[in-house]
């Protein structure tokens, strides 16, 4: 509404095609379409955002956090959670909270619509993440994500490379 305090989101009236599309760039199946709720009212502490996972599309990539706990609260849909390499039921009312001990989380689009989640956590200057899956840890840094290999290989890539281009 036009007489809408800057602080208020109308989460209905957000349309699909302004959602920043997401993919990871390790992860073909990756596939996220998100709104960024706390940018629009100015929120820089924290993160909170509605996202949209489509059918038969996953999340990112299991990943444990170093400084930065994330929750995830499922509004409707069905899927799974991949925890600690555990495949965890998931639908509408569930609500999953990763500190920072080291568990991996991802979360799978296994129903036939929309897996939509609010998802959120702390927002720090850098964070490090564990990718067990890929044998990788990352030093996210903005504007750059350094991938660091278990083999010894460094690869740097720029954060907009999550951003999907097709």
């Amino acid at each position: 509404m036009a007489n809408d305090p800057k602080n208020l989101v109308r989460t209905n009236a957000l349309r699909p095609q302004d959602a920043a599309h997401l993919k990871h760039p390790m992860n073909p199946n990756s596939e996220i379409f998100m709104h960024r709720l706390s940018d629009h009212v100015g929120i820089e502490r924290l993160h909170m955002n509605i996202a949209r996972i489509p059918p038969g599309k996953e999340s990112f990539l299991p990943h444990a956090h170093t400084f930065q706990e994330e929750w995830v609260f499922v509004l409707k849909g069905a899927g799974i959670a991949v925890i600690d390499g555990d495949d965890v039921a998931i639908g509408g009312g569930d609500y999953l909270g990763f500190p920072t001990d080291g568990t991996t989380h991802h979360l799978k689009n296994t129903g036939v619509s929309d897996l939509v989640v609010l998802q959120g956590g702390e927002r720090t200057p850098r964070e490090i993440g564990r990718f067990p899956t890929i044998g990788k840890t990352a030093l996210f840094e903005a504007p750059k994500v350094t991938f660091y290999g278990d083999d010894g290989t460094v690869e740097e890539l720029p954060l907009s490379r999550w951003l999907a281009t097709d």
